[in-house]
């Protein structure tokens, strides 16, 4: 799988989805429950909107290593959001997703979630990107194997996957 981004806050294109930063009026418009004619018909989940509200107190959420949504390149429609928990510390970013129901079983959680990570594995300071799933929760497990993390502990019910910047030595 490939993707393309260029400038800081230009949008990360895959095969069929661009991913593209939140505004601080999409995040308002959410957050007031204006519906937008680009949104998906179940667009914003619930887990967009506690993001949405988050914006204020992480600024940098929206930024070029922040939240972005999920665009269906073919409909134009938002179908979920994704993002990146940043700042890192020492070097490590967790990542975190959420595609609408209407558009699961897609591959469009894996698509975003591969492209995401890649992504921020050219930041300079990080080389790690991380995510924990609950156990009860298979599919985002998949979604996450299927984007190339790794299972790197399972705690009570919870299973913590890592995806690293490849190590230039070993080449």
């Amino acid at each position: 799988m490939s993707f393309s981004a260029s400038p800081a806050h230009a949008d990360l294109i895959t095969k069929r989805l661009a991913l593209r930063p939140w505004t601080t009026s999409e995040a308002t418009a959410v957050l007031h429950d204006a519906r937008s004619t680009h949104w998906a018909d179940d667009f914003p989940a619930d887990g967009d909107r506690v993001i949405a509200g988050l914006f204020d107190q992480h600024p940098t959420w929206l930024g070029a290593y922040g939240h972005r949504l999920i665009i269906e390149r073919e409909s134009g429609l938002v179908v979920g959001s994704i993002g990146l928990f940043w700042p890192p510390s020492e070097g490590v970013v967790e990542i975190g997703y959420g595609v609408v129901a209407s558009r699961r079983g897609r591959g469009y959680a894996t698509e975003a979630t591969h492209a995401l990570a890649g992504f921020a594995l050219t930041a300079p300071d990080v080389h790690t990107v991380s995510a924990d799933v609950e156990l009860s929760n298979p599919s985002s497990v998949r979604v996450l194997e299927k984007a190339g993390f790794h299972r790197w502990a399972t705690e009570e019910n919870l299973a913590r996957f890592k995806v690293t910047r490849p190590d230039p030595s070993r080449r």
